[in-house]
């Protein structure tokens, strides 16, 4: 149903100041996108594949606010962006056992997770992960779940979910993870999708809105988050 992952947006309270970290910390130079893909205060990033947005607070759907979310690097290049970034910053480091993360903060809050998972040749190779926080781990995994994602592990005392799918969903009830990391709030994320009505038609019970954009659906999950189906 849902075959790629492509746009994570975040909300910045001042653009040019989210725009300079990421230009200067991530080496990420600003996307020239098209018309469709336009709006006024925001600016996009190629981050291996798929696009980090920065959007300053305006028209719904906002940029997600503290979100935790992770970036794919070869294991290769991971020893560079440690030594890089370390410069800059208190890292956390976590050791997964197959791979490695570092952690740190944006000027927004944003926590950042680079991982030694990624394929190919790029310094980045895409987003990896979302964390979503959620009122209800049952009913927010019943929603997703209908969108073809599957459950791959489970917290203790079921705090939180990981599901798998065209990127990694962690659904968590309010708290805090890995380098005290939180869940997003009102988190806006696109997906491609072979039939987007037919994405938006299999939540449709459960969302608390449902909107055509342009070629594709956009759709409100019960916790405040936008997911946008665009056809692939």
């Amino acid at each position: 149903m849902l075959v790629g992952f492509e746009r994570l947006a975040l909300e910045a309270k001042f653009l040019d100041r989210a725009r300079e970290f990421y230009a200067t910390h991530l080496d990420r130079a600003p996307l020239d996108r098209s018309p469709s893909h336009d709006r006024d205060g925001e600016v996009a990033f190629d981050v291996g594949g798929a696009e980090l947005v920065l959007r300053e607070p305006g028209s719904v759907p906002r940029g997600g606010v503290h979100t935790h979310y992770a970036l794919a690097t070869p294991p290769d290049r991971y020893a560079a962006w440690y030594d890089r970034l370390s410069e800059s910053f208190d890292l956390v480091e976590f050791d997964f056992g197959d791979a490695t993360s570092l952690y740190f903060y944006d000027p927004d809050g944003n926590c950042v997770e680079i991982g030694s998972c990624g394929t190919g040749d790029a310094d980045l190779t895409g987003v990896f992960e979302v964390a979503l926080e959620v009122e209800n781990l049952s009913h927010a995994e019943s929603f997703y779940r209908s969108l073809g994602f599957e459950v791959v592990d489970r917290g203790d005392q079921r705090r939180r979910t990981r599901l798998a799918g065209p990127v990694a969903l962690e659904l968590w009830e309010p708290q805090l993870g890995i380098a005290d990391a939180r869940g997003a709030l009102h988190a806006d994320l696109t997906f491609a999708t072979d039939d987007p009505d037919a994405a938006a038609e299999a939540v449709r019970a459960d969302a608390c809105a449902v909107t055509r954009v342009g070629e594709g659906v956009r759709v409100r999950d019960p916790d405040g988050h936008y997911l946008t189906f665009a056809p692939e």
